[in-house]
């Protein structure tokens, strides 16, 4: 298991840095911050180590992918075979997002489709497998906000 360390204020500053200059190099992020080469890499190391950074994947758009639809299911799961049934809906390429939550569903499940008619063959994909007793689901309209951490890494900033 990775031991995550709290992003400082100076890992904050590469990062927004990164957001802003995606290629920059380590030489021009340690001009640009004013923090010594070798500092600005072994910052960037640990955070891809750690597991402070998300995978690059994780920036494609699903409209790039031919999915344009998104939708957010709640899945109910039958107790006794959930850890079989979370394997089994991690198999499915269009869940691209799965927490454990509290409340009437045991799951919420953030789905990529294509259209409707796509949408309706993964929800029978996820009602197919063996423990899933319930779904429902909430197509997204409009995106009015993407998930960030811009706010966050600028609070970090100023701590």
């Amino acid at each position: 298991m990775l031991t995550m360390h709290l992003i400082d204020a100076l890992d904050a500053e590469i990062l927004l840095t990164l957001d802003r200059d995606p290629q920059a190099t380590v030489l021009s992020l340690s001009r640009t911050l004013g923090v010594a080469r070798n500092t600005v890499h072994a910052r960037l190391r640990r955070l891809a180590n750690d597991g402070s950074l998300a995978p690059f994947s994780q920036r494609v758009r699903t409209e790039a992918l031919g999915l344009p639809l998104i939708a957010f299911i709640s899945i109910s799961i039958s107790q006794s075979v959930s850890d079989k049934a979370v394997a089994a809906l991690q198999n499915i390429p269009e869940i691209i997002e799965m927490h454990a939550t509290t409340g009437d569903a045991d799951l919420l499940a953030k789905v990529a489709a294509k259209d409707p008619a796509d949408l309706h063959r993964v929800t029978n994909a996820m009602l197919a497998i063996d423990g899933v007793v319930r779904t429902s689901t909430a197509m997204s309209l409009v995106e009015v906000m993407p998930t960030r951490t811009l706010p966050l890494l600028q609070a970090a900033t100023r701590k």
